[in-house]
């Protein structure tokens, strides 16, 4: 563990603070909280991805990690299994890859990346369903989700491999929000 809480280790891992990862989790909860009324209004009776976002809320503003975060992950994904929708069952999975954002790795992994952008892709791919299929309509979320981005996530981001291949339409916003965040200067 580094001095600050965070893990350092060998050429292959990467620093994090656990401040780091609250700002990293609060971006993801932010970016899947716009599309949690797509879940909703498909499963009105579900809670499980609005509590996975008040989980990731949570740890975001000084919880801890732990079971309780983790099963809300969980409980969002399985939500995701039992929607309607494929819109709600992107809107689900947003909110899981929210309370999942605060089990970044500190791997140098492209993988991770996952972590810290997939609720925000997961959230733009459900809009764009929710809005028939209109790709205009993901990268307007994308354009949020850079501007909901802190100096603090853009640093965690730039530490790991860019965004992965793969993974479809949710992958290609991954890559998309990933380079647009990696081309932001922040002035002092």
């Amino acid at each position: 563990m580094a001095e600050d809480g965070g893990v350092a280790g060998d050429e292959s891992e990467i620093a994090l603070s656990k401040q780091e990862l609250r700002e990293v989790t609060g971006f993801a909860a932010a970016c899947a909280d716009v599309v949690l009324e797509v879940f909703e209004t498909d499963r009105p009776e579900d809670a499980r991805p609005r509590e996975a976002i008040g989980a990731a809320w949570d740890f975001a503003r000084g919880g801890e990690r732990g079971k309780p975060l983790r099963d809300t992950a969980w409980a969002a994904l399985k939500a995701a299994k039992s929607a309607d929708t494929a819109a709600a069952r992107e809107a689900a999975r947003a909110a899981m890859a929210a309370a999942g954002a605060a089990y970044l790795h500190p791997l140098a992994k492209a993988t991770q990346v996952k972590h810290i952008l997939g609720a925000a892709a997961h959230a733009a791919r459900a809009a764009e369903l929710a809005a028939g299929g209109e790709p205009g309509t993901g990268a307007e979320h994308i354009a949020r989700a850079v501007c909901r981005a802190t100096p603090v996530v853009v640093d965690v981001l730039r530490r790991f491999p860019a965004a992965p291949d793969g993974g479809g339409r949710v992958g290609e916003l991954t890559r998309l929000l990933d380079a647009d965040l990696r081309s932001l200067t922040f002035t002092e």
